[in-house]
C-alpha cells in the first residue's frame, strides 16, 4: 500500500488486565489492578476497578485495605506475558491488515484502503484478535492518523459503539467540539497550557487557528498536528521499527543490596539483557554506562555514581559485555552502602553489518557470534534464563523485584504452563 486512504488506531482495552483475565476466564467481570515494580504503584486498572474510584499510580500500601475490602484482585506485573501477547496481537493485525505500525506495546496503527475504511472491517479485525489472543481491543478510524486517535476516544467511551468508532467527516467539528486539547495527540502539558492563555480549549478550536500562529508559538510539529485536524494527513504509517540508539536495563531491589558480589550478580544480570537487545535488532555496542543508587531520601548515607567503559571493538557478545560492566562496577562500588537500584546501559549502538574489524581481534569472532546465536535459540524456545552466565547467578537474591502477586509466565516458562484438570 503506497499511500492509505484511511487510517485506524488499534488499542487495547486495559491491556494488563486484559491479558491476567486470558488465562483466568474467572477474572471477568471482576476488578483488576495490576502493580508497578516491586508492588509498588497500580499501574493498570480494569474498568470495574476504575468504577470504585480507584486511581492510577496510587501507591498500593495506601489502598490495600479497600483492595481487599471490594474484592479487587492485584497482580505483580507480568512483563515476560504482556510481550508476548503483545507480539501475537501485532501479529494478528499483520494477518488481518495489509500496513501496519506498532506504536506501542497496546497500539496500533493500520494502514486502510477504500475498501477496509468501515466498521465492518474494523469489526472483523476486533474479533479476530479476540479469537486468536482473547484480548479486547476498541478500534478508531478516521483520514489521518491524529483524527483516529480521537476516534479511538469514542470507541472505547460510547457504549453503542462496542469498541468501533468512524468518525464522520461531515460532522467533524461538531466531535471535535468535545475533545479538549490536552488529550490531543502530540499536544503536552506546555503546549496545552499555550493554548489555554490563548483561550483554545477544544480540538476544534485548535484546528481554526492561523497557521502563521501556529508555526511562530508551535513549531512544524504544531502545524502537522492542526493539519491533521483537518482531515490532511502529515504523519505517515511508519512499518519499519527503528532500532534503539541507546538500550538500558535497570531495576529497583526489592530490598537494599549491601553486598558486592550481589550487586555483581545484579549488574552481570543486566549486561546479559542488554546484549539480547542489541542481537535483537542486530546492533552492537561502542559503549557502556553503569549506574548504582542509594535511596535518594531517607536515612544516609546516599550515593549515587556512575562508571563509562568503552569498547576497544563495538560488539554484543555477552561475555565481553558483561566482563567491562564489572569492570566499571568495579571502580564505583563502595562497601558499606545501601544500594537500592542498578543498570546498565549501552552506547555508540551501530548496526553490525557496518561495524569495521580490528586487524589485533582474536579469530574467534565467528565462533562468538554462533555461540550467541545457539544461546538466544534456547533461550526463545525454553525460556530466558536457561541458559546464562555464571556470573549472573544461580539462586535468587535479595536483589530481585518484589513480585509477591505475579501470575505464571504461561507463554515463556514450560514450568509454568497453565495445567487443566479434567
Amino acid at each position: 500500500m503506497d499511500r492509505p486512504t484511511a487510517f485506524a488506531l488499534v488499542d487495547c482495552n486495559n491491556f494488563y488486565a486484559s491479558c491476567e483475565r486470558a488465562f483466568d476466564p474467572s477474572l471477568r467481570g471482576r476488578p483488576v489492578v495490576v502493580l508497578s515494580n516491586n508492588d509498588g504503584c497500580i499501574i493498570a486498572r480494569s474498568d470495574e476497578a476504575k468504577a470504585l474510584g480507584i486511581e492510577m499510580g496510587t501507591p498500593y500500601y495506601q489502598v490495600k485495605g479497600k483492595l481487599k475490602a471490594h474484592g479487587v484482585v492485584v497482580f505483580s506485573s507480568n512483563y515476560a506475558l504482556y510481550g508476548d501477547l503483545s507480539n501475537r496481537v501485532m501479529g494478528t493485525l499483520a494477518y488481518a491488515a495489509p500496513a501496519v505500525e506498532t506504536y506501542s506495546i497496546d497500539e496500533a496503527f493500520l494502514g486502510l484502503d477504500c475498501t477496509q475504511a468501515d466498521p465492518q472491517f474494523a469489526r472483523s479485525v476486533q474479533r479476530l484478535v479476540g479469537q486468536w489472543t482473547h484480548i479486547p481491543v476498541s478500534i478508531g478510524i478516521a483520514p489521518t492518523k491524529t483524527l483516529s486517535k480521537v476516534a479511538n476516544r469514542f470507541a472505547k467511551r460510547r457504549k453503542r459503539c462496542r469498541g468501533v468508532f468512524r468518525l464522520p467527516e461531515e460532522e467533524l467539528d461538531a466531535w471535535l467540539d468535545r475533545v479538549e486539547v490536552r488529550d490531543i495527540w502530540g499536544i503536552g502539558p506546555a503546549y496545552t497550557r499555550l493554548l489555554h492563555k490563548n483561550r483554545v480549549y477544544t480540538a476544534k478550536q485548535l484546528r481554526e487557528l492561523d497557521d502563521r500562529w501556529v508555526r511562530r508559538h508551535m513549531t512544524i510539529v504544531g502545524l502537522r498536528t492542526v493539519w491533521e485536524l483537518r482531515g490532511i494527513s502529515c504523519i505517515p504509517l511508519d512499518r519499519a521499527k527503528a532500532a534503539k540508539a541507546n538500550i538500558m536495563c535497570s531495576r529497583s531491589f526489592g530490598e537494599p543490596v549491601t553486598e558486592k558480589a550481589d550487586l555483581r550478580e545484579a549488574v552481570a544480570t543486566f549486561a546479559s539483557r542488554v546484549a539480547e537487545k542489541l542481537r535483537a535488532q542486530q546492533s552492537v555496542a561502542g559503549a557502556l554506562y553503569v549506574f548504582v543508587t542509594t535511596k535518594r531520601f531517607g536515612p544516609g548515607p546516599h550515593y549515587r555514581n556512575h562508571a563509562t567503559v568503552t569498547l576497544p571493538v563495538p560488539t554484543a557478545y555477552t561475555p565481553t559485555l558483561v566482563r567491562e560492566a564489572l569492570r566499571g562496577l568495579d571502580g564505583i562500588w563502595k562497601a558499606g552502602i545501601r544500594y537500592k537500584k542498578a543498570g546498565v546501559m549501552v552506547q555508540d549502538v551501530t548496526p553490525a553489518a557496518q561495524v569495521q574489524g580490528d586487524l589485533f581481534a582474536s579469530a574467534g569472532q565467528a565462533q562468538d557470534a554462533s555461540l550467541m546465536a545457539v544461546m538466544d535459540a534456547v533461550n526463545a524456545t525454553y525460556g530466558r534464563g536457561t541458559l546464562a552466565l555464571a556470573s549472573t547467578g544461580t539462586k535468587r537474591k535479595d536483589w530481585h523485584r518484589k513480585e509477591g502477586h505475579r501470575s505464571p509466565r504461561y507463554t515463556t516458562r514450560w514450568d509454568e504452563l497453565a495445567e487443566v484438570r479434567a
